[in-house]
């Protein structure tokens, strides 16, 4: 009897190497920017789809090819999954800052560059909210800042 080549040792890596792969792209969704669930499904399914191959082949040698590759594979396969696993929960967190201001805090002196590149700091833009208002009596009270997490 031919023995035959277990199909889902390739369909195990090749869910690895898209849940890998995959991970910029997933990123650019407000779902999966915060924590990667579709990439780190993806990657546990492969290995599980490795490992059922694998324990197939090793038990029915008989019937199934792949005792070495499919080592091989599932071997690649939990190290991708452990490094990827490692980069999102432990190099993946947002570092806290070492002095925090609270809410209602007024803020430290600072310059910024704008969407345009101009620097601007937070006196420019307290003395520009009350400069466009100088007939009401009305000061401004606070800026607020936003900023955007991501990669451009």
């Amino acid at each position: 009897m031919k023995r035959r080549f277990h199909w889902s040792l390739a369909v195990g890596f090749l869910l690895v190497m898209a849940g890998i792969l995959t991970f910029p792209f997933f990123a650019q969704f407000p779902a999966t920017r915060s924590f990667a669930w579709v990439n780190l499904l993806l990657l546990v399914a492969g290995v599980a789809s490795l490992f059922v191959a694998l324990t197939r082949a090793i038990r029915q040698p008989q019937l199934f090819r792949g005792k070495i590759l499919g080592g091989i594979l599932a071997g690649v396969s939990v190290l991708a999954l452990g490094f990827f696993t490692v980069g999102i929960f432990y190099f993946g967190r947002v570092p806290q800052p070492a002095a925090m201001h609270k809410a209602g805090e007024k803020a430290p002196e600072f310059s910024l560059p704008d969407q345009n590149g101009n620097n601007v700091s937070l006196q420019d833009l307290l003395a520009s909210s009350q400069a466009s208002q100088p007939d009401q009596a009305a000061q401004a009270k606070g800026a607020l800042l936003i900023f955007y997490r991501g990669h451009w």
